[in-house]
């Protein structure tokens, strides 16, 4: 087979997978499984390979126009270059093995059959994405993910919480979608077509009239998928959903697109350096806050989200300095890692029966318990605060070397304000993502007290897609330096200052929460002045873990208590609570939005029911009135009616005579 074809079946196969899981979801429950593996499998087979025969060469295209529209066509195009086929491989990996996971994760779920044909569905819409060379077929792989996030999302629908989740995911993205689209026609209308290649010709010559324009409209559709600030806040609650969808959503779908589609429009951004300049405040704001609220949340996916959102910062914060080779790098580095620390927090949440870090400090033997995922947990975390050798490094590190460069005035067309807010932005957030990624470990896997519940062991594919990912997460900075013509062709690798500078800042960073967790773990042991000890007879009949897991009462409510040897804590000092709150962007929204549309519902609610309503509830009394007083009129007597007859016959004459009198 040619390489257009395979790529064609790339996206088709788990297409035809979701289909066929639906049709046969509850007639023939024993094919769900595999269908919802294999054809995930072969497209993540058939993408290694496309990326193999293209080489990391000359971008290869092909196209069918689908309809005449007029002046702009609209084609069915792919445009397969080296950043296209390295993360369709990224994500039907990782698709793969959220898929297989999943099989054992969501065994006893009754509504398997159609979360994992929505998940196929998803990865299909993603893979269309990725490979489209044409701006309206992205768009239509972009709105399915949005349909199907909201489905997955809210997947334990009886749950308020995940219902609350998939309607604010879907309504944020959507927000965003709105100018997008616009941005995308003024885009068209410039350039003359929707095919990417045509596009980036047209911006090679000077062919777009209003480029600041068309970018800041196009960045608000990509702030709202790929969670950047001020539409991040579907993110964390969108953790209500199954572990699983979390890893795939935040690692390989969905968040990334946004990340993707700026790397391959770069040079329509890089027209405008407004636009570079508002994507860098952007990615900087977006960095630096998710960090410090992750430092706060007691949730561990919660935790992740608030990192999700703070790596992608790091790509945009790449593309903001001219880089698309190292904001792919690290899109890609970062899906295997964080794939990895979600799949591996569904291991530590079905171990401990409690997503609440609070509660798991108070738990003994865990890393005894999940070993795999202790030790897979640990690679990760380490990627994930760029320590070397692990693949975090490198690719963060990729970030800052182009913000470095960029801040000394060395890029061509990129503001030196930009890339200085980016460099500073990125070495404070290293410092950051460090300290939460050292309070994870600390309190995940070094708590004290009782033994952690035991909630039986995990499937044996869980633990292995684990194994899997963490190859990648420990070995991909390394590789990479083998893909250079993946990456426009140039080098990815550190520079003494930024890999000295970003080390050390996360050195500080984990060495610094270390000590407060020593500190407050050691306050926390003291007993309080004056208190009493308990005697052994008078001990609750459950202990805490026991109670966490079977939600019996044991020593308050353990899951929601502060947790008084949490390094978070001491850290952040007054700015906890805030961060904690997400800085109560939430209830600024709240404010803003939510009220003025609910006083405006309540408004068009109160003049329909006492405006409009009185109106036709009026127009339908007078004829009921008129009606009663003909039907009183209605005797059936023969004799009234010529005696009206004979009156009325003689009222007539009368007011004659009188007109007729008058008129004389």
């Amino acid at each position: 087979m040619t390489t257009t074809t395979l790529a064609v079946l790339v996206p088709l196969l788990p297409f035809l997978g979701a289909a066929a899981g639906l049709l046969l979801g509850r007639t023939a429950p024993g094919f769900v499984r595999p269908l919802a593996v294999l054809p995930t499998l072969a497209a993540a087979v058939l993408a290694v390979i496309v990326a193999v025969r293209q080489g990391g060469g000359r971008a290869i295209d092909a196209s069918t126009q689908l309809t005449p529209t007029g002046s702009v066509p609209i084609d069915l195009a792919l445009h397969l270059d080296g950043f296209a086929v390295l993360v369709a491989v990224l994500v039907g990996v990782v698709a793969t093995c959220v898929q297989l996971y999943s099989t054992g994760y969501l065994r006893d779920d009754p509504r398997y059959p159609s979360y994992a044909a929505l998940v196929s569905l998803f990865t299909s819409a993603m893979l269309l994405v990725v490979y489209s060379g044409d701006l309206m077929v992205l768009l239509v792989g972009w709105e399915i993910m949005g349909i199907c996030s909201y489905f997955l999302v809210g997947h334990y629908w009886e749950t308020p919480e995940a219902r609350a989740a998939s309607l604010k995911a879907f309504l944020v993205t959507k927000l965003g979608d709105v100018p997008f689209l616009f941005g995308l026609f003024a885009l068209a209308a410039d350039a003359g077509t929707f095919r990417i290649t045509g596009i980036l010709g047209a911006v090679g010559s000077g062919g777009l009239d209003h480029p600041t324009l068309i970018a800041l409209l196009l960045l608000a559709g990509v702030a709202g998928k790929s969670a950047q600030f001020p539409l991040h806040t579907w993110l964390p609650d969108a953790m209500a959903g199954p572990t699983p969808v979390s890893a795939l959503i935040h690692a390989a779908t969905m968040v990334a697109a946004g990340v993707y589609f700026v790397a391959r429009l770069l040079p329509v951004f890089a027209a405008s350096a407004a636009a570079l300049t508002v994507l860098a405040v952007m990615a900087a704001v977006t960095m630096v806050g998710s960090a410090l609220a992750a430092l706060a949340q007691d949730d561990i996916k919660r935790v992740l989200a608030y990192s999700t959102i703070g790596q992608l910062g790091y790509m945009t914060g790449a593309l903001a300095v001219g880089d698309r080779g190292a904001a792919v790098f690290h899109l890609i580095s970062h899906g295997a890692f964080k794939a990895l620390l979600f799949l591996g927090a569904g291991v530590i949440i079905h171990a401990a029966g409690t997503n609440s870090l609070a509660a798991m400090s108070r738990m003994s033997g865990l890393p005894k318990r999940i070993p795999d995922a202790y030790w897979t947990m640990t690679i990760a975390l380490f990627a994930l605060a760029a320590i070397p050798p692990f693949a975090g490094f490198f690719s963060k590190e990729a970030v800052l070397v182009a913000a470095e460069h960029a801040s000394l005035g060395d890029t061509t067309g990129v503001p030196s304000g930009a890339g200085l807010t980016v460099l500073v932005a990125g070495l404070l957030t290293a410092l950051l993502t460090a300290a939460y990624a050292t309070r994870l470990w600390l309190l995940a896997f070094r708590g004290r007290g009782p033994a952690a519940p035991d909630h039986g062991k995990q499937p044996l594919v869980m633990n292995g897609v684990l194994w899997v990912l963490a190859v990648p997460s420990l070995a991909f900075g390394l590789a990479v330096t083998y893909l250079d013509d993946w990456f426009d062709g140039h080098a990815l690798t550190p520079t003494v200052t930024t890999a000295v500078l970003g080390t050390g800042v996360a050195l500080v960073g984990g060495l610094v929460t270390y000590g407060a967790w020593r500190h407050t773990t050691a306050m926390a042991a003291r007993p309080p002045i004056g208190a009493v000890a308990a005697h052994p007879e008078k001990s609750p009949a459950v202990s805490e873990a026991e109670a966490i897991a079977t939600h019996a009462p044991a020593y308050g409510d353990i899951a929601s208590a502060p947790d008084p040897a949490d390094p978070g804590r001491l850290l952040l000092g007054p700015l906890h609570r805030h961060a904690a709150a997400g800085f109560h962007l939430d209830a600024v929204y709240h404010t803003l939005f939510v009220r003025p549309v609910l006083a405006g519902a309540e408004l068009v609610r109160f003049l329909d029911r006492e405006v409009v309503e009185t109106y036709v509830r009026g127009a339908g009394t007078v004829p009921r009135l008129l009606g009663a007083v003909v039907r009183r009129a209605q005797t059936g007597n023969v004799q009234t009616y010529l005696s009206a007859l004979l009156a009325g016959s003689v009222v007539l004459a009368i007011a004659a005579v009188i007109v007729a009198a008058v008129g004389a």
